[in-house]
């Protein structure tokens, strides 16, 4: 019995003088983030690794699931839908409980994350992962293949149109600084979590999966005569999806803690770029400031912490109502408060919200916000603002 207790205990630890990086390469991120929870007196490395691993898990679950479903990385409006991955030829039928299962998982997954930063409390760290070793485990076969790698599904290295060096085999040194990107970033996907929970979106789903089976069916055996359903009907369905769901009147609850998670994120970042400026260091930085090198050798253009910052700070009055958005049909000297319209959200009518009745209760006079802290952003990085928006968080 003691012979077999030891086995077990030798298998499931990391083999001798293996990185927390290597092990994620040989066991995948679930396994190895098994290990780290069982820990009774983690290192504070072990914790924000196990914080990382909890955050990839989750995007590892929902893109099992994708994968599962046959989801295709089109939905370029959401999260995690949309990153590419490979394409299942045996998939299940997609249902409408599929989406609120991914949802809710992986806003469990984002408060796992952050219980395991919490646990830091700000004590320094630093931790070497080799990006090459990091991989999703999509087809859920408990083996590494094609197409699977972290950097390659969400664009890391070479993907957009950002520019960069190349740099053979990154290493990203993780530290203090970066645990509050990771926080910023959970915070993120929370709020999106919500945000889609909150509006229950499972009847707007299986309505227009209905509408579609139905519409399929009239066609027969005749080929269409034109190929406009090949090239728009599943953008259709999917706006039909969207928009049918939001005109229901969303659960206030919900709306709130998507509205805490958004102050959240941005609380986490301005923390970020605080102690990210305090760095005297040059080593493997995942978000760099301007006396630092990138370790994915995206090239940052100095003042791109400042300026995304003043970008930050006016999402944030707008959150919080001291500056309105503006409305073509309120004039110049009111807008839409953005606080209220969490507390309160209602039915999303297109008709009425374009013509100004749908928000008239949340309308009211005061500074209006303006573009021009996103203008001097879009102009500083040459317009790829919104890719790195997505990378700063």
């Amino acid at each position: 019995m003691r012979l077999l207790c030891l086995a077990l205990a030798l298998l499931s630890a990391p083999a001798a003088a293996e990185t927390l990086s290597q092990e994620i390469a040989r066991q995948g991120i679930r396994a190895t983030e098994a290990r780290l929870s069982g820990l009774a007196t983690p290192s504070t490395e072990e914790l924000f690794g196990l914080a990382g691993l909890r955050f990839l898990g989750g995007v590892e679950a929902a893109l099992q699931l994708r994968w599962q479903t046959g989801i295709r990385a089109d939905w370029s409006e959401l999260p995690i839908l949309r990153l590419p991955i490979p394409e299942n030829p045996d998939a299940r039928a997609f249902v409408p409980a599929d989406f609120t299962r991914l949802i809710r998982d992986l806003d469990a997954d984002m408060e796992a994350a952050r219980a395991a930063l919490d646990q830091l409390d700000g004590r320094a760290f630093a931790l070497d992962i080799a990006m090459a070793d990091l991989w999703f485990d999509i087809n859920s076969n408990g083996q590494r293949d094609p197409g699977e790698e972290v950097a390659a599904v969400a664009g890391l290295l070479g993907g957009g149109r950002i520019q960069s060096v190349a740099v053979e085999a990154p290493v990203i040194t993780f530290d203090t600084a970066d645990a509050a990107w990771l926080s910023a970033y959970t915070h993120f996907l929370s709020a999106f979590a919500a945000t889609a929970l909150a509006y229950d979106p499972e009847p707007a789903i299986q309505r227009v999966i209905d509408s579609s089976a139905a519409i399929y069916a009239l066609w027969g055996d005749t080929p269409p005569p034109n190929a406009m359903d090949m090239m728009f009907g599943r953008q259709v369905d999917r706006v039909a999806m969207v928009l049918l769901a939001l005109s229901r009147t969303p659960d206030a609850d919900l709306a709130r803690d998507a509205h805490a998670h958004l102050l959240a994120m941005i609380a986490d970042n301005r923390r970020f770029w605080a102690k990210v400026a305090l760095e005297p260091d040059n080593r493997n930085e995942w978000v760099p400031n301007d006396r630092q090198v990138s370790g994915l050798g995206i090239i940052m253009p100095p003042g791109t912490g400042e300026r995304w910052q003043a970008v930050l700070a006016d999402a944030e009055k707008i959150l919080q109502g001291d500056l309105l958005i503006p409305h073509w049909r309120f004039g110049a000297e009111a807008g839409i408060n953005l606080a209220k319209l969490f507390d309160n959200p209602p039915a999303i009518d297109l008709l009425t919200f374009i013509q100004g009745e749908g928000l008239l209760p949340y309308a009211e006079k005061g500074p209006r916000a303006t573009p021009l802290a996103w203008t001097e952003f879009e102009r500083l990085v040459q317009g790829d603002a919104m890719l790195f928006a997505v990378f700063l968080n």
